[in-house]
């Protein structure tokens, strides 16, 4: 089955390429679906890597809400339901797109969030939220991060710089990005079951990359405490942001 979808050296360089994305995840946080975006779509049918993402997502967020613990992920989703609800549902309509869009207008949608939201990251610039305006605030960028999430697979830098807006405390953050990535990524499995972005041929590579993200997670986990954590988030993003510059390259002169 994999073979039918990609040569031995593609599968060889998927396999590295997540176990890259894996430990990143483990050992900071964030930017898995963001690394495997930008890097594996340079040289394959970014369909079928949106479609190898989906697994890791959805089990990798589902390893970090049960690191949040019941209690906080409780109260993430009584504080922040609306949010979630926008994200889940924007997720599952934007999803039905992906089959519909031409392969440059893909690699530019895929690298233009790449970069920005890299870059946005990378400069630490940050926004306030008005307690008056938090309902629409949740309506409005929770519509833009369930966009990036159900046509690129993500939605995780939107929801931190919202959090980072509304001065959510550290443990709290934890929890609340526990519960939208893992919620979020059902959302997103079961949207590119009904597009057909993930099907009984595409889901095995999803299987097969689920092996690399969870051995670079565990990685990740292990050496995490013994890097300096900010200058390994400072590189992270500079790669991100070529990355990303290059998908949009492709998008706009082939």
């Amino acid at each position: 089955m994999l073979f039918d979808l990609l040569p031995p050296d593609l599968l060889v360089l998927a396999f590295i390429l997540t176990f890259a994305a894996g430990f990143v995840k483990g050992a900071i946080g964030f930017a898995m679906p963001l690394i495997m975006i930008s890097t594996l779509s340079i040289l394959i049918d970014p369909r079928l890597v949106v479609a190898g993402i989906v697994l890791p997502i959805v089990v990798s967020n589902a390893l970090q809400v049960a690191r949040a613990g019941r209690v906080e992920a409780r109260a993430a989703v009584v504080e922040f339901w609306r949010y979630i609800l926008v994200v889940c549902v924007m997720i599952l309509i934007s999803a039905q797109f992906l089959t519909i869009v031409p392969e440059r207008a893909i690699y530019v949608a895929l690298g233009v969030p790449v970069a920005v939201l890299s870059v946005v990251q990378l400069t630490g610039w940050r926004f306030s939220i008005p307690a008056g305006r938090r309902r629409a605030a949740d309506l409005g960028i929770g519509m833009v991060a369930g966009s990036l999430g159900g046509f690129a697979g993500v939605w995780g830098p939107p929801t931190v710089l919202y959090l980072l807006a509304l001065d959510t405390p550290k443990h709290r953050q934890m929890a609340v990005q526990g519960v939208v990535y893992g919620l979020g990524s059902i959302a997103l499995l079961a949207g590119h079951l009904r597009s057909g972005i993930l099907n009984a041929e595409t889901v095995w590579f999803s299987l097969y990359l689920l092996v690399p993200a969870m051995l670079g997670m565990w990685t990740g986990f292990r050496v995490g405490d013994s890097l300096d954590a900010l200058k390994f988030r400072r590189a992270t993003l500079i790669v991100l942001i070529v990355a990303g510059l290059n998908l949009i390259r492709r998008g706009l002169v082939g």
